[in-house]
């Protein structure tokens, strides 16, 4: 008998006792697409109603603290199915370039199961930016369902529902104006990050409807479960992929992008794994990391060292275990052809937010995401001048650090991080957070053209053989944080670096800066004209170009004619899209014969070149 389901057999034996029952457990994961918790009556009172999601919570423990690591789905995904955190595996980039292995000894956790003598089944998303590799899903399809099975073999199956889906709010005009919601736009609740106007209010209308269409949908699976006579033998977890999608949460690390639903419900005869009476809710932190150990752990199997999270149900995990549960890491880097390169530690009550590219505004162009009515209106009255300060925060360059009071400011509206009084809390959440950029390591201080050529034939094993690189960049990115008196000597000795990672890193830093780092202007001039790394001379023109100093388009259009990456075109056009649409805003004529790199097709390229053409700002 193979090994590993020779130990898995012996687990599983040893478990079943425990639980006092003949048979495995079957678990189903029911995941509604686009939505935080911010939707849902069960978490929010300003919220829709779900009354199958809230059936199953009278049954289980609700998780009022449950995040996705990312905001957006392809990231999310890939992070729920490796549980590992996406950074350290390569797995960062929303619409993925390049696929890439995962590191030796992990494999995608359904296997795990399927190996056991489990039926995997998956209805029907995947969206890995992992290799699958073999053995992962019995079946997986949109008629994928456990009925497939073996007689009494048990299953894990996950059922994915798009109807809450960003899609469902690319409406027309003449949609709003003629189709109905059955949710009165007049009662719905607006945040303060968002402008009172029809539009908004229509389209918070819509979305609560199509969780109640979720809801309904998710009841439908629960009853075909019972009508199998399947119910009490399944655990069976509901939670939303990522948060969403009212502009300015799917794709963004504030809470409306992460914090997501969770609801769990046991079996009558498991319940004292769960550490807690029906209808409980747990306030202890639990990230997607954890989801794909907490269901091998319910089946008896060990978690590979491999993975980076732990269960948070089980035997042996007890309430007081979650309660001590208090941390969550959120990242956030390209989605679809906008790049940006933030990092986040949720600790209690306190959000701390990096961002390493602060000038790499939020409500920057992001095709997909401006096929929303409210987001062209939002940015509209942006440029109008219509908003107050808190609205138009979108719209600006953030700061380098973000500290939050969740508990007074659930809509990370008042940034705490030169707030005397936070000082040490801000010092602290600083610290912890650089602990986890170091100790994976973090592979997103590389360019992704540079990792898609150097590293992605094995990112993990590349991360940690130049841990030592990653941990100079990283103390180069954070001169971001010190005033400019007393880094320049520094920054001067990164700009004058050999490696030209440091060089571009020292250039970011000058961009954060600002005009505040005009005496490094002259070597960024030099640095703009010869760098033999074309994307520290995109850096060196963009700091040029932020501060008014030179015209930043002849380095940057060259850089776009030499360039034999479709990656590292897309990196440049970011860079073009923001001097464009940001202040103080240069006109760019690009077209596709003036771009070196080859067959770019419907990826990032082809959206910048688009978005360019049509001339909107």
């Amino acid at each position: 008998m193979h090994r590993s389901l020779l130990f898995a057999g012996l687990c599983l034996t040893a478990w079943l006792p425990l639980l006092g029952a003949a048979e495995r457990p079957n678990v189903v994961w029911l995941v509604s697409e686009d939505n935080s918790k911010h939707f849902l009556k069960l978490f929010d009172p300003h919220s829709a109603p779900t009354p199958h999601i809230e059936a199953l919570a009278r049954e289980g423990l609700v998780f009022e603290r449950a995040f996705s690591c990312a905001p957006v789905c392809s990231v999310a995904r890939t992070t729920l199915i490796t549980g590992c955190y996406a950074p350290r595996l390569g797995t960062q980039f929303h619409r993925k370039e390049v696929t890439v292995p995962l590191p030796d000894g992990l494999r995608m956790f359904p296997a795990y199961l399927r190996e056991a003598g489990y039926y995997t089944a998956n209805n029907n998303k995947k969206d890995y930016n992992a290799r699958e590799g073999e053995g992962v899903w019995d079946e997986s399809s949109n008629r994928a369902s456990w009925r497939n099975r073996a007689e009494g073999q048990p299953f894990f199956f996950m059922q994915s529902f798009p109807v809450s889906h960003e899609s469902s709010l690319h409406f027309s005009a003449e949609q709003m104006a003629s189709e109905k919601t059955r949710t009165d736009p007049a009662t719905v609740f607006l945040p303060p990050i968002h402008p009172d106007t029809p539009t908004f209010r229509y389209t918070y209308a819509r979305y609560h409807d199509r969780i109640q269409d979720m809801d309904e949908q998710i009841g439908r699976v629960v009853e075909e479960l019972e009508k199998d006579g399947l119910l009490e033998d399944t655990f069976i977890f509901y939670f939303g992929d990522h948060g969403g999608v009212l502009p300015g949460s799917k794709g963004y690390l504030y809470e409306t992008g992460l914090h997501v639903p969770s609801v769990v419900r046991i079996p009558a005869k498991y319940r004292q794994v769960a550490g807690a009476d029906p209808g409980s809710r747990t306030q202890g932190f639990v990230s997607f990391i954890d989801f794909g150990p907490t269901v091998l752990h319910l089946a008896g199997l060990p978690v590979p060292d491999t993975m980076d999270g732990r269960p948070f149900l089980g035997e042996g995990v007890t309430e007081a275990d979650r309660a001590a549960r208090d941390e969550a890491f959120g990242y956030a880097d390209r989605f679809d052809e906008k790049y940006d390169f933030v990092r986040t530690l949720r600790k209690g009550r306190f959000k701390y937010m990096r961002s390493y590219q602060p000038f790499h505004v939020d409500g920057l162009q992001n095709n997909y995401r401006y096929q929303m009515l409210a987001y062209q209106e939002w940015r509209r009255l942006h440029r109008d001048g219509k908003l107050d300060d808190v609205q138009s925060q979108f719209f600006k360059r953030r700061a380098p650090e973000g500290l939050y009071d969740l508990e007074s400011d659930l809509y990370e509206t008042r940034n705490l991080a030169n707030d005397p009084a936070h000082a040490e809390t801000l010092k602290d959440m600083r610290r912890r957070l650089r602990n986890r950029l170091t100790a994976m390591p973090d592979l997103s201080f590389f360019p992704e053209s540079h990792l898609a050529e150097e590293a992605f034939k094995d990112p993990a094993a590349f991360g940690l053989a130049h841990r030592e690189a990653i941990v100079r960049l990283m103390d180069i990115a954070d001169l971001e944080l010190e005033p400019m008196a007393t880094i320049q000597p520094a920054l001067e000795a990164a700009l004058a670096s050999k490696d030209p990672w440091e060089r571009y890193w020292a250039l970011i830093v000058c961009s954060t800066h600002g005009r505040e780092a005009s005496p490094l202007l002259p070597r960024a001039r030099e640095l703009a004209a010869e760098d033999p790394e074309r994307l520290v001379r995109v850096r060196a023109a963009e700091f040029l170009g932020f501060t008014g100093a030179a015209d930043p388009r002849p380095i940057l259009l060259k850089a776009l004619a030499e360039t034999q990456s479709p990656i590292e075109a897309a990196l440049i056009l970011n860079s073009v899209v923001l001097l464009r649409d940001t202040d103080p805003g240069y006109d760019f004529e690009i077209t596709r014969e003036m771009i070196g790199a080859p067959g770019q097709g419907e990826n990032s390229v082809a959206r910048r070149l688009e978005y360019l053409r049509g001339g909107t700002r």
